[in-house]
């Protein structure tokens, strides 16, 4: 942020860095200049990657829900409207092509929870899929599926998860 006078007014530009290094094996470390704790990181075990480490599919899934989030929460406060919870799941699906392998589908499932009925809960959530930095970079469009709850409702992953050989929530 800049000052202007005695208004901080927002910088058009800004910079991010994330160093990773190459370990042992199929193994490696990343960490960003604004984050203390670095990540450990390997190829996903289907290619012959560590069990139990982010992937770089992982990552990529979790800097799309995670900057969808963020860009919901930033329409919801300016809006001004209030909701209870929300879960952003992104699931993708990598294919063999004849160029290798290729990201070939990714789908973000947003459920929102809102304690009472509000119109334009569906219109911020597609505003968000439309305006989220990390979805608009990538050359395979998410496909975006809302869900709007009223009320209490205990949110869970979808799918269960693999870890480890073992499903989990």
């Amino acid at each position: 942020m800049k000052e202007s006078g005695n208004i901080m007014e927002m910088e058009d530009v800004h910079r991010f860095r994330v160093t990773a290094w190459r370990a042992s094996g199929r193994t490696g470390i990343a960490q960003a200049s604004s984050a203390p704790n670095v990540i450990h990181f390997s190829d996903p075990p289907a290619f012959g990657g560590v069990d139990g480490r982010w992937s770089p599919q992982d990552l990529l899934l979790c800097a799309i829900a995670s900057c969808y989030t963020t860009t919901f929460e930033a329409l919801a406060e300016k809006s001004k409207l209030a909701y209870t919870d929300l879960q952003v799941e992104a699931e993708g699906e990598v294919a063999q092509t004849d160029a290798g392998y290729s990201l070939r589908e990714i789908v973000m499932r947003a459920t929102l929870i809102l304690p009472r009925e509000a119109e334009r809960a569906t219109a911020l959530l597609q505003k968000a899929h439309a305006l989220c930095l990390v979805s608009r970079a990538l050359s395979v469009a998410p496909r975006f599926e809302a869900h709007v709850h009223i009320g209490e409702l205990s949110l869970t992953v979808a799918h269960p998860i693999s870890v480890s050989g073992k499903e989990v929530l």
